[in-house]
C-alpha cells in the first residue's frame, strides 16, 4: 500500500491594503469591463513598506502551525521569484521568526510561478526518502510588480501561501504520477537590475496554453485518465481569464454537463484570486484554498492541478480531498481577511508602489503600517533588513 503524503494544513496572508480595479480603470481612462471581464479581476493587493516576501510568508505560516509542528518540521522550502537576497534563503529568516526546529534544512527555490510546485514536489520526495521525517513547510511568497500605468499593472498583486506537507494529510493527498515539461523561452523575466518584470503578454498566454496542452496529454498517456475523472481542475492564476481559457481548452470536447460542472468549480476556485491579484508562486494554491473554502465537494473527490512558471516549466498533477478537508482548511478565514482590508485611492496606491528601501546601506526606520500582521519589516541598517 502506497503511503499517503500531501497537504495537511494550508495558510494564507495578503497585505491589509487593496486597490479597486474599477477605480483604476476610470483613472487610466479604460472601460472597467476590460479589467473585470476581459482580465477577470476585481481588486488588487497593495504592499506597504513594512511587508515583504519574508514577512508575508511568516504571517501566512504562523496562523496554521502548532508548537508540535514547529518542533517536527525538518525541511523549510521557500519559493519566490521576488526574493530579497541573491545568496541567503528566505527560509532562514522565517525559521528564526517562527522558532522552527533548527535541525532542519532551509532553502529557497526559483522558477517563476512554478516555484511553489517545485517546492511541494520536493517536500514529497523528502518524506519518501527519509522515513524519520514527519513534516515539511512549503512557502510561496511574492510581490507581482509591473509598474504604474503599464500594460501589466492590472495583473499585479501580493501574498503568501504556507503549506504543511505530512504523512496522512488531512486536506489533499497527492498522487505520485505527474507530467511536466520545460523549455527555455522568453515570455516573462526580471533581470537582477530591475524591480519590475518584463513580459510578452500575448506570447506568454500562448505558451501557458501550449504547456497545458503538452502536460495534460502527457498525463493522459501515462495514466489513461479522462477529464471526467476530476471533480475540479485548478490552474495557475496570474489573472482569472487566463485560467478560464485553460479550462475551456481542455474541456472543449467534453459534454455540456461536464463543462458546466467544471466551470462552476473553477468559479468557486477563483473567488479569492479575483480579489488579491497575481501572487506568482502562490497563485495556484490560493485557488486551491478558494475551492476548499467556497465549495462543498465530497471527500475523495479528485482534483487536477496545472502549474506554470514562465521561462518556462509546466506540470499537471493530481490529488484527492481527504475526509476532514473542510474543517482543517478553515484555519484561516480568507474572505474575512479580504473584507477587513483598507481600500486605497489610486494616488495612495501609487505612493505605496513608489516607496523603496535604501540600496546604499543607509539606515531606515519604518513606522509600523500593518496593524493586523504578526510580523513586519522594522527597517534597514548596514544592508540588512530588520524584522520584528
Amino acid at each position: 500500500m502506497i503511503e499517503k503524503i500531501g497537504i495537511d494544513k494550508i495558510g494564507f496572508y495578503t497585505p491589509e491594503f487593496y486597490l479597486d480595479l474599477t477605480e483604476l480603470a476610470h483613472e487610466r481612462d479604460v472601460d472597467p469591463n476590460k479589467f473585470k471581464i476581459g482580465i477577470g479581476q476585481d481588486e488588487q493587493a497593495v504592499v506597504p513598506l513594512d511587508q515583504d516576501v519574508v514577512t508575508m510568508a511568516a504571517n501566512a505560516a504562523v496562523k496554521i502551525l502548532s508548537a508540535d509542528d514547529l518542533a517536527e518540521i525538518d525541511e523549510i522550502i521557500f519559493a519566490t521569484e521576488s526574493g530579497i537576497d541573491q545568496s541567503k534563503a528566505g527560509a532562514l529568516y522565517v525559521q528564526r521568526l517562527l522558532g522552527i526546529n533548527p535541525r532542519a534544512r532551509a532553502l529557497e527555490v526559483k522558477e517563476a510561478c512554478y516555484g511553489a510546485t517545485a517546492a511541494l514536489q520536493t517536500a514529497v520526495d523528502h518524506l519518501i526518502a527519509h522515513a524519520d521525517s514527519q513534516k515539511v513547510l512549503v512557502l510561496g511568497s511574492d510581490v507581482a510588480r509591473y509598474g504604474v500605468a503599464t500594460a501589466g499593472e492590472v495583473t499585479q498583486g501580493a501574498g503568501a501561501v504556507a503549506m504543511l506537507v505530512t504523512r496522512q494529510p488531512r486536506i489533499l493527498a497527492l498522487e505520485r504520477t505527474s507530467a511536466y515539461f520545460s523549455e527555455d523561452i522568453m515570455d516573462f523575466w526580471r533581470p537582477n537590475y530591475s524591480d519590475t518584470a518584463f513580459a510578452k503578454g500575448k506570447y506568454s498566454t500562448e505558451q501557458y496554453l501550449r504547456f497545458l496542452d503538452l502536460v495534460w496529454h502527457d498525463y493522459q498517456a501515462k495514466t489513461s485518465a479522462e477529464l471526467a475523472d476530476f471533480a475540479a481542475v485548478l490552474f495557475h492564476i496570474p489573472y482569472t481569464k487566463l485560467g478560464l481559457k485553460g479550462l475551456r481548452q481542455i474541456s472543449a470536447d467534453s459534454n455540456t454537463e461536464l463543462q458546466e460542472s467544471l466551470l462552476a468549480q473553477f468559479t468557486k476556485a477563483t473567488v479569492f484570486n479575483r480579489r488579491v491579484g497575481n501572487i506568482y508562486t502562490g497563485s495556484l494554491y490560493l485557488s486551491l484554498l478558494s475551492l476548499l473554502q467556497n465549495s462543498d465537494l465530497p471527500a475523495n473527490a479528485r482534483l487536477g492541478l496545472f502549474s506554470y512558471g514562465s521561462g518556462a516549466v509546466g506540470e499537471f498533477f493530481t490529488g484527492t480531498l481527504q475526509p476532514r478537508y473542510q474543517d482543517v482548511s478553515q484555519q484561516v478565514n480568507v474572505a474575512e481577511m479580504l473584507d477587513q482590508r483598507q481600500k486605497l485611492s489610486v494616488s495612495e496606491y501609487e505612493t505605496f508602489f513608489n516607496q523603496a528601501l535604501p540600496t546604499d546601506g543607509s539606515e531606515m526606520v519604518i513606522t509600523p503600517i500593518s496593524k493586523n500582521a504578526t510580523f513586519y519589516l522594522q527597517g534597514m541598517t548596514d544592508h540588512q533588513r530588520l524584522y520584528k
